[in-house]
Formats: structure tokens, sequence, C-alpha cells
């Protein structure tokens, strides 16, 4: 009897402990064929050895979703998910949550969903290398199950690959892990003697402290603002100030990802800043400057002010550093544009915007373009800043209609135009403004590729559009950077990571920025 009591117990044992060894959720090598299902859009491929889970937009806007439903363990305070991701040009749909991502439900045992549901890492552009990232959750008490959905939610575009997916129960303390140290310099500040020379505005020029006239000519090198690792973002300053002679980059950047509280970013803000320093470091070494543009739309709010406020006190009087202070305003009028209020919720008008910029409307307060100059100046920064018109920051007209900021502490204020092939009457919107003030093309660029957000029938040629943009640039002197230095933004100054030139665009920019000539052509 003692014998069969004690197998009964090892047997009770063992079938306890192998519960416990059970995997979450299995699967997640993919390694089993089809282990996961095969839904539309879904597929298993294989690299070598290794199998993986693919997803693809089989047509622009379709959903293509994997489910998986996780029962709990009793008692489970915690959950850590793992995986491998990468991704290669994703674009977002219709809103800004129509991308790749994994969507996460908690449910009780009647299958009514929990609060709070675990954020959604989501994935845009492109990430062509293994990517392993993890995120640790609490579990809302009375959950039973987790839903757990990897998808392609109504993108436009794209292609999303996931391998060794892993669900653990961990305890609660697993949810305060320390912040990662912050990572060393990849490249060291410059010697003062190298640094370019400190601008300030004089009437409609920007000049140095010896009255010489600077031009600010480069390109935008994008991706901080959707990926707070960035995309060659190093690499790509060193090319264009190498081997493209710019001598000016503009990096669009996040706030979120600079105050470390994206959901789409492992750790705190370190890393971010960081890698922002290098190129601080790195355009300053090779004697260009550098513009930081707050990438955000419509109108600017205390958050905004809050970010400025950090990175205006970290670069105050840095002779390379500009301040971009709010990307694309829109659709707000020109007193809020530059005093601040209610910005009231509406919809969108005409034919639409960039996907990337489909973000929902709400009502808030904003602060206005006059209280970002404010911020930046109450650090003591006397640093050049730029400031976006109306229109997606196309239209400068209010400027010379009384809406200029005011700056009695600063090196001075240029206004910013964004100028594409659609976008027409340049005299009144940004060639009126720069008879009186400096004037920066923060993005400037055409493709062959057609926007679908913008009519057929209204997009130039790249031919013909070009070449006269550029020699309206060099006509008046404006300054500018084109968009973009990055194979997967769109209008393309390059093909690919070798930096191909793209012909209809990229390969005239190189020319200009080497200093070619290009004759006066048709204003729009």
């Amino acid at each position: 009897m003692r014998r069969t009591a004690l197998a009964a117990f090892l047997i009770v044992a063992l079938a306890a402990r192998a519960e416990e060894a059970r995997p979450l959720l299995p699967g997640g090598d993919f390694e089993g064929r089809e282990s996961w299902g095969r839904p539309k859009g879904a597929t298993y491929e294989a690299e070598g050895h290794n199998h993986f889970l693919r997803l693809h937009v089989p047509k622009s806007g379709d959903t293509v979703l994997v489910h998986r439903t996780v029962t709990l363990p009793e008692d489970v305070e915690a959950l850590r998910l793992r995986y491998k991701v990468r991704f290669e040009k994703i674009e977002r749909g219709k809103q800004a949550w129509f991308d790749g991502r994994i969507m996460m439900n908690f449910k009780d045992a009647s299958g009514r969903k929990l609060e709070p549901s675990p954020s959604p890492p989501n994935f845009v552009g492109t990430s062509k290398h293994w990517d392993e990232r993890t995120q640790v959750f609490r579990v809302p008490k009375g959950a039973k199950s987790l839903e757990l959905m990897f998808t392609l939610f109504q993108a436009k575009a794209g292609r999303l690959d996931f391998d060794d997916v892993t669900l653990d129960a961990v305890p609660a303390s697993d949810l305060h892990t320390p912040p990662p140290p912050t990572p060393a310099a990849r490249i060291a500040a410059p010697a003062p003697d190298r640094l370019p020379p400190a601008l300030h505005v004089e009437g409609k020029r920007l000049v140095d402290a010896n009255g010489r006239e600077a031009w600010l000519q480069g390109v935008a090198i994008p991706s901080l603002e959707w990926s707070a690792g960035g995309e060659h973002i190093l690499e790509s300053i060193a090319v264009a100030t190498r081997d493209w002679k710019a001598n000016c980059i503009r990096l669009p950047v996040r706030e979120t990802f600079w105050a470390g509280n994206d959901f789409r970013q492992a750790g705190g803000p370190e890393a971010y800043r960081q890698l922002i320093d290098d190129a601080v470091n790195s355009c300053a070494g090779a004697g260009a400057y550098i513009v930081i543009d707050l990438h955000d739309y419509r109108a600017p709010e205390a958050k905004h002010a809050a970010f400025w406020r950090e990175v205006a006190a970290k670069y105050k009087n840095h002779p390379a550093v500009l301040f971009d202070l709010f990307n694309e305003p829109h659709d707000v009028s020109w007193d809020v544009w530059r005093n601040g209020g209610t910005v009231t919720d509406r919809k969108k008008e005409g034919d639409g915007v960039a996907a990337e910029n489909a973000d929902k409307l709400v009502s808030f307060q904003s602060i206005g373009m006059q209280g970002l100059l404010d911020a930046v100046r109450e650090t003591g920064a006397r640093n050049v800043v730029i400031a976006g018109g109306l229109d997606w920051g196309y239209d400068l007209s209010g400027v010379l209609e009384n809406y200029a900021l005011k700056d009695s502490s600063g090196d001075g204020v240029m206004y910013s135009s964004h100028v594409y092939p659609w976008k027409r009457d340049w005299k009144r919107k940004f060639l009126d403004a720069a008879e009186k003030h400096p004037i920066f093309l923060g993005e400037v660029g055409a493709d062959v590729k057609k926007m679908e957000f913008i009519p057929v029938a209204a997009q130039e040629d790249p031919a013909t559009w070009a070449p006269d943009m550029l020699a309206a640039i060099q006509g008046h002197r404006l300054h500018w950077t084109a968009w973009a230095f990055h194979p997967g933004a769109t209008p393309r100054v390059i093909l690919d990571w070798n930096y191909t030139p793209t012909p209809f665009w990229g390969a005239l920019v190189k020319r200009a920025l080497a200093g070619e000539r290009f004759p006066t052509g048709k204003p729009r």
C-alpha cells in the first residue's frame, strides 16, 4: 500500500510539474509546420533551418490577423511577452493605428473584456534585421485568458515577420525593472575650433558674428519620429555631409521617445537621447548644422513646451544646433497658430492627408508657436528657431499679416515652408515672406510615385517640377533640406542604403548641393 501511495503521489507531482513547464504560448518558434494555423495573408517561411511567421498585405487596406487565445494560470500577477520581429515597408492606412501591431485583450470567465489592456507594440516603416523585444504587463484581477492578435491592421502595404514568440508568467516585481545604463557616446563632441560658427538672423539673412552670410543646404534624415532606435542615422549623416556636401541636416524627433514614455520604446529615454547627441556631434564635427525638428502635427500643446525646455537647456547656445519648433501646423486660425487657444474638433476637409499624418483630430488647448518660442528662451538658449507655417507647414502668408513671432532675447526666427509638387501660389505662400525673413524649406521634394491622398491631376511630374524648384531655391537663396534621405520615406532622395540617388529627385539634389546652378524656371 505504501509503495502504491508513493507512486500515486509521484505521478501527481510530476503531472503538476509538467503542467507548470507547459508553455503558455506553444509553437512560438514556428518549427512545427503551420503550428498557428494559416489565415489569409500569413505564411510560414524558412531561412536555412529556421522557420518563422510572415504576414503580408495582400491588398491595400486589408487586415491580416493571426489570433491566439491563452488560458492563464491561477494567481498569475504579470506576464512577459518576448518575440523577435522584423518588418519592411509597412505603410499606415487611413488612421494612425492602421499599421503592424500586436493587439492584446484580457478577458474574464464570461469572455468580457477587462481593462487595462496591454499597450500594443506597433511597427511602421522598415527594420530589416531581427530585433528581440520584451514587454511585461500586469494581469488585471479576474482575468482568465489573454487574447493576442498578431496583425497588419488595415495597413496600406508591408511585410511583418515574427519568430521565437514566448509568453511567461512572472512576479509583479518584474514590472519595475531599473532603467538601462546610459550608453556611451559613439561620437565624441568635436573640439571648439572644429565647430561651425554660431548664426543669427539679420533682416532676411542668416549671418555669423562677422556678418558673413550662411546658406543652409542639405537633406532631412527621418526615422527617429517613428523608431526609438532610428534607421541608419549616423551613417546617413556621414554620407550626406561627406559625399553629398550637405552643410545642414534636419533631424525629425518625437517628444514621446525623448521622454521615454512611448509604448514602442524599450527601457527609458537614455539611448534615444544619446543617439540625438551623437547626431549633433557628427554634424558639428563635419562643420555642418543640425535642425532638431519636433515632428508633430496640427498645433502645439503644453507637452511640446516641456520637450523644448529640456532640449533647449541641453543644447543651449550650441553653435551647430537650430530648433524647428513644430513640424506641420494645420487646420487652425493664424491667431491660434501664434497665440494659442482652443482647437476644436472637426472633420478633415479636401482630399485627405498623408498616411503618416492621419492622426484622429481631437479638441485640445494649444499654447501656440509663441508659447514654444518662449519656452526655448526661458532656458537662456539664444539658438535660431524655425517656425513652420499653416497648411501642413506650407503657408507663410500670415507672417506678413501681423502674425510674426516676437523674439526679443534670442538670435532670431526663421520661417519654414514645406513644398511639394501639388502646392501652388509660391509667391504668396512663401516667396513674399522671403523678402523680409530668412526662409527654410524644411521639406521639399518630388517622387514619380503619386501620392494617394492628392488628386493625380494636381501632382506635377518631377521632370518639370524638380529643376524649377531648385532654380527657385537658388534664385531666392532659400535655405533647404531635401525630403527624404531614406529609401522608405517618399519623396525619396535615395533608392537604397547604398545611397544611390533617385533619378527623379536625388540626382538633382546631389548636383545642387555640389554647386550646380539650375536655370530659372516657371514659378508655380
